[in-house]
């Protein structure tokens, strides 16, 4: 599968992170790796128009995945988002929509549930 679609990976656990962008790459995804939600701001700033979809960890010190979000709405980058979460809370789901994400996989992330869920993401994205 070739294809020029870029991913932000935003994640505080190296290994988490490393796996992701592996599982990624593999499928022919670039990837840009950010380890928390400041550094993954300014990315996105520099690289406005060149990333095609956010991953997200939802608890990352000092910005978290949710503030992220709100972050990027207010600067007006409108960007799909996948969160990524070791969390079971059921007030994530909730705080999930009214952010607009519709898409929250369990770690440890399986690449098969993470490939579909990107696939189908970036294809909605493209119509």
């Amino acid at each position: 599968m070739e294809t020029k679609d870029r991913i932000l990976l935003v994640e505080d656990n190296d290994f988490v992170r490393m796996q992701l962008a592996r599982f990624l790459n593999a499928e022919g995804y670039e990837t840009i790796e950010s380890g928390d939600g400041e550094e993954a701001l300014r990315i996105l700033e520099e690289k406005v128009g060149e990333v095609s979809l956010a991953i997200v960890d939802v608890r990352m010190e000092p910005v978290g995945g949710f503030e992220f979000v709100r972050m990027m709405h207010d600067a007006r980058m409108n960007l799909p988002v996948i969160l990524v979460t070791g969390d079971d809370h059921p007030d994530l789901l909730n705080e999930a929509g009214k952010c607009g994400i519709g898409t929250i996989l369990k770690k440890p992330v399986q690449k098969d549930r993470l490939i579909k869920s990107v696939f189908r993401i970036l294809n909605v994205e493209k119509r």
